[in-house]
């Protein structure tokens, strides 16, 4: 047995990951206890990582359209359409569109092809959706893209106010580390602003429940407060910054009756929220999506630096504006000029770094102006003006705004080349050709996590089938096209080295960002690389630039920006509408690719839902786990009614996980309007207008099986995946016949099986099937006009593991009274339910250690520690 040290894939904090390897498999994930940014923590998505290592929907064999072909075969037809397109429609005709699951070294090759080498600079990446509003805003405030702030000083801070996050689900070991951080500095205080109450917020000092869309009419009149108390730094103002006047004077029409009416917050929370953070020296404002997916992103990140800056409070311990990203390697895209209007190395495309870039690269076709970013590289597919797509590690199909728009664009591309670890998405459904790239755990490169930390993720297994690395994958393409002495790389390191020495390249301190001490690593070196933060210049150390006051701006000083605040707009019949704000659930990642074929992964959350408050509920006549319809504008999805008093009146919360591979009508995305920021060019993915509606059925069904199921027409179905199968719910619509639906489902499951029983009451609709073979259950089929009817899953699904199965008697009545139900998986980590936990809390449990000391709850990552919390005081009262 052997143990490697690699890096975590799922968020940007980047956890350091020890994975422990017998006979080429690997057998356990834990944390790396010399991580910087974890050390030794994970969270149950990073802890269940040696699950996701199988084969089950892996893309093994390069397909052109559907048939198994050669890796030359698949190369020589992407190398030669994508030269015909080139030759016919010119290089503006040929699209890239990346992702932050690249890792850098693959991110760097691909840009360097197509910015180089095919003379287009049309290359964006899924980050566009998450973080290129907080880069613009760096850009405007310090000339670069430059992230002031580390981990270490939200520990460090007497203050963290959390815009846009909900940290506990989406970054939970951070999230800890700033919850102990308090423990230890009892002073501390925590500020959550949100318009939803999230398990982030159960831990604020002051939760700030605003209006969705708000946040920037919050800071701006925070920069009108921090001039009226006194608690400007004057003198930093002056010697460091510009621009200040200007700010000023939008912010001075900015008071606190116009805040508290445009953000719904009481004008007494306003005040306490304003005190604190005139008041106290160290503030870190940590934010994420719910800055940034905004029409008005840019600015809102710029309303947040500009109080940073106006009292001086970035550049040293425990302070500055911090934009927390989602992926584990969208910093490293940055690094590589990953977006579409960006060159390597954090250049831009003025006429000095175009001909810079292009000396470095010996570029023969160099892009001299930024290319289409994703919205309009996706509208210029559909409209014909984009002939080449090549898509890689990523899932647009799901994740884009206006999904049905994106898959219209795809549907009607001439060629488009998938490279993806993963054959069963909604996006490949539209490649033409699907070229097998390696996973986690097979690859080899770094990444870049939110703190400006490079690590390194190594390879841990053998590829599956005939997976190649990315950069091998667009390098081979290169050198088809002619191109072979500029893309003659044999290992990453290669590409890394010489990605770091441009880094270097006529920099001089001029650019923020440079590693190029590391451009002569050898092989040896690489493959041993410690986590390494940047900027690291050859030669001798420098002061952090923000730290020493210095910033990349042609003055060398820093930007106020005048943001001039805005609300989200909508068509004037939308007032009548619910808000729709869309986020990510604790144990899920992106469109579940990854995690959705984890068994106990899906046990938090299980069915595709939306949240709504009681309220909402009542006047709609809408009643918890029912089946609603809602709507925006021509697009539509089917979802069960959660009624949760976390969410406000007027407002709908749904997941964004849920694709066509888990649910028949479930893309949230396709609710969302393809509106961007003008500055950014990043989707306002967290808001739009939705109607919702009852859907009357006729009646409900619950199916395991072993197999991926063939369901009939339904108004509804939603599968999770199970140890040893598969879990589906269904709803038959109210204008179809059970007896009909029922009929369907036989022909197809009773094949399976070499034994079946089954029970029918016609009177009341109840039906059960199950069907056995080798003394093990194939399938149990349930079929009930009530819901509530139907048995417990957790108890069915367990029920697959049973073998020999001799008494069939509980599977057909449905129940075991001798097995009790566990109810909701509540603390993953180690599979506690909510039964064993209300149990423990009847017998006396007080508080979270005590259920951890019983139950170990609560001890692992941390992030069901909220969920546990709540239950104690719900028993308590």
């Amino acid at each position: 047995m052997t143990s490697c040290r690699t890096t975590c894939p799922y968020c940007g904090v980047g956890c350091g990951v020890t994975a422990e390897i017998n006979d080429a498999t690997v057998i356990a994930v834990t944390g790396d206890r010399q991580h910087p940014a974890n050390a030794g923590r994970l969270c149950v998505k990073g802890s269940t990582l040696a699950e996701t290592l199988t084969t089950e929907g892996r893309l093994q064999h390069p397909l052109v359209r559907g048939e198994r072909v050669t890796w030359n075969s698949a190369l020589d037809s992407v190398a030669q359409k994508l030269q015909a397109v080139r030759r016919q429609y010119g290089p503006g005709a040929i699209a890239f569109y990346l992702s932050g699951q690249l890792l850098t070294e693959d991110y760097y090759v691909a840009n360097k092809l197509m910015k180089g080498f095919l003379g287009s600079a049309n290359v964006d990446t899924n980050s566009r959706l998450c973080m290129s509003a907080a880069v613009a805003a760096y850009q405007r405030a310090f000339g670069a893209d430059y992230v002031p702030c580390s981990y270490a000083d939200l520990e460090m801070s007497e203050l963290v106010v959390m815009v846009g996050s909900n940290a506990a689900w989406t970054h939970p070991v951070l999230y800890q580390r700033m919850v102990a951080s308090r423990k230890a500095n009892p002073a501390k205080k925590i500020v959550v602003i949100d318009p939803r109450r999230t398990e982030t917020s159960e831990a604020a000092d002051l939760h700030l429940q605003i209006a969705p869309g708000s946040d920037a009419y919050l800071f701006v009149g925070l920069l009108h407060y921090l001039l009226g108390s006194g608690n400007l730094d004057t003198r930093y103002i002056e010697e460091h910054t510009r621009g200040f006047a200007d700010a000023l004077a939008v912010a001075r029409e900015i008071d606190l009756a116009r805040v508290a009416s445009m953000t719904g917050l009481e004008t007494q929370q306003i005040e306490q929220f304003y005190r604190l953070f005139g008041t106290t020296e160290k503030v870190v404002t940590l934010y994420s999506q719910g800055i940034n997916q905004s029409a008005s992103g840019t600015d809102k990140c710029n309303a947040i630096t500009n109080c940073h800056l106006a009292t001086g409070r970035l550049g040293r311990v425990g302070m500055g504006p911090f934009s927390i990203t989602g992926q584990p390697n969208a910093m490293g895209g940055r690094e590589v000029g990953g977006l579409a209007n960006q060159l390597a190395a954090h250049m831009g495309f003025d006429e000095a770094d175009v001909a810079r870039v292009e000396s470095f690269w010996q570029a023969p076709d160099m892009a001299r102006e930024p290319g289409l970013k994703a919205v309009d590289m996706f509208r210029a597919v559909e409209a014909g003006d984009i002939k080449f797509l090549w898509i890689m590690a990523t899932n647009p199909a799901v994740s884009m705004p206006d999904t049905e728009q994106v898959r219209r664009a795809l549907q009607n591309c001439e060629f488009v080349v998938l490279s993806d670890c993963v054959e069963d998405t909604d996006t490949a459904a539209y490649a033409d050709v699907l070229l097998p790239a390696m996973g986690w755990g097979e690859k080899d490169g770094t990444v870049t996590n939110s703190e400006r930390c490079i690590s390194r993720q190594r390879s841990l297994v053998p590829a599956t089938g005939e997976a190649r690395p990315d950069w091998w994958i667009v390098t081979q393409v290169a050198q088809r096209l002619g191109f072979g002495k500029a893309f003659d790389y044999r290992h990453p390191s290669q590409i890394f080295s010489e990605h770091a020495s441009l880094s270097g390249y006529e920099n001089e301190g001029r650019r923020d960002f440079d590693i190029s001490a590391l451009a002569g690593l050898s092989e040896a070196e690489y493959e041993q690389l410690e986590p390494t933060y940047w900027p690291c210049p050859s030669g001798n150390p420098v002061a952090e630039p923000i730290a020493a006051g210095r910033f990349f701006t042609a003055s060398g000083l820093a930007n106020f920006i005048a943001v001039q605040p805005a609300l989200p707009t909508f068509d004037e019949d939308a007032e009548r509408l619910l808000t729709l704000n869309s986020g990510r659930l604790r144990d899920q990642w992106h469109t579940m690719t990854r995690t959705g074929r984890v068994p106990k992964l899906m046990r938090h959350r299980d069915f595709f839902s939306v949240s709504i408050s009681a309220e909402d509920a009542m006047a709609r006549g809408l009643a918890e786990g029912e089946l609603v319809h809602a709507q925006a504008c021509s697009s539509s999805v089917t979802a069960l009614i959660r009624i949760e008093d976390t969410v406000p009146r007027g407002q709908v919360f749904s997941p964004i996980h849920w694709s066509n591979q888990h649910a028949n009508r479930a893309c949230i995305n396709g609710l969302i309007p393809a509106v961007t920021d003008p500055v950014s060019g990043q989707p306002q993915l967290k808001f739009s207008r939705v109607s919702l509606s009852p859907v009357p059925v006729s009646g409900w069904g619950l199916l395991l099986t072993r197999h991926l199921p063939v369901l009939p027409a339904a108004a509804y179905w939603s599968r999770v995946v199970a140890s040893g199968g598969y879990l589906t719910l269904f709803a038959v619509a109210a204008s179809a016949q059970l007896q009909e639906v029922q009929r369907d489902l036989v022909n197809h499951l009773q094949p399976f099986a070499t034994r079946n029983i089954d029970y029918q009451d016609p009177g009341s609709g109840d039906f059960r099937n199950v069907g056995l073979a080798h003394g093990q259950l194939v399938y149990a089929c349930y079929l009930n006009a009530d819901r509530r009817r139907l048995p417990d899953g957790d108890w069915l699904t367990a029920q697959l593991a049973v073998a020999p199965l001799e008494d069939t008697l509980p599977l057909v009545a449905g129940f075991n009274p001798g097995s009790p139900v566990s109810g909701r998986l509540i603390c993953t980590c180690w599979e506690v339910g909510e039964r064993a936990i209300a149990q423990a809390v009847k017998a006396g449990a007080r508080s979270v250690e005590c259920l951890g000391e019983e139950l170990r709850c609560g001890t692992q990552c941390g992030s069901c520690i909220p969920e546990l919390k709540r239950m104690l005081l719900a028993a308590a009262s």
